[in-house]
């Protein structure tokens, strides 16, 4: 298992942490398969149907057999019991929409990256006193890429990643780095819910790719962006 910080330097290194779910367990497979194909090491499976668990425990047996060098954290966690049963299905980070004290706590104790969903100033005091190191800024549709500029400087043992809102687009993603975000939390702008229905996984692949360097772009020095 790699250790919290492990996994938060993997999140930044990346710069984006996609998110997918689907009832059909072959889905999450192939999705991981393009996600996994197109570079990405670390990857959101979300618990968001009655078949979550058992797709999971099939989507990480997938990750075990033939990607062991993709970290696959479970998001959308709610209650204590939910974190239970994904801790023992073997989840390498916990991801919640909201900021639950009693969700980091049993995370942190387990050696996992915990990452809260925060909106207010008080969720991100109370996240960073139960451990948090990493802040999922939620929904970022409405917090906008100023709200991290705004609060960045008063915590800076936080990192930010905003969620909801991103969009598959170099603006905008430029945007929400400049503003101080680690990594942006993607879901169905690159993985829509169309896609997986038809199952167009090379569109999946090729969308994760633009991402990825739409990220790598901006991260080259200044002159090398302004030659793009």
């Amino acid at each position: 298992m790699r250790t919290q910080s492990e996994t938060l330097a993997a999140i930044q290194e990346q710069g984006i942490l996609p998110m997918f779910s689907s009832s059909n367990p072959a889905v999450c497979v192939n999705v991981l398969k393009a996600l996994h194909h197109s570079g990405m090491k670390v990857v959101e499976f979300t618990n968001r149907c009655p078949e979550a668990l058992q797709n999971f425990q099939q989507v990480k047996a997938a990750r075990d057999s033939n990607m062991q060098d993709m970290l696959l954290g479970v998001g959308t966690i709610k209650t204590v019991d939910d974190l239970r049963k994904y801790i023992d299905a073997g989840a390498d980070f916990i991801v919640c929409p909201g900021m639950i004290p009693e969700v980091g706590k049993m995370a942190v104790d387990a050696g996992l990256l915990w990452i809260p969903g925060c909106m207010t100033v008080t969720e991100i005091m109370i996240a960073e006193q139960t451990g948090s190191q990493l802040i999922k800024l939620f929904p970022g549709s409405i917090l906008t890429p100023a709200y991290i500029s705004a609060v960045k400087e008063i915590f800076p043992g936080l990192y930010f990643m905003p969620t909801g809102g991103v969009e598959l687009d170099r603006d905008n993603i430029s945007a929400w780095f400049k503003a101080g975000a680690c990594a942006v939390g993607m879901g169905s702008k690159l993985v829509s819910k169309p896609l997986m229905e038809s199952e167009h996984y090379d569109t999946i692949e090729e969308r994760a790719k633009q991402v990825l360097a739409i990220i790598a772009n901006y991260r080259k020095p200044e002159a090398a962006k302004e030659s793009v």
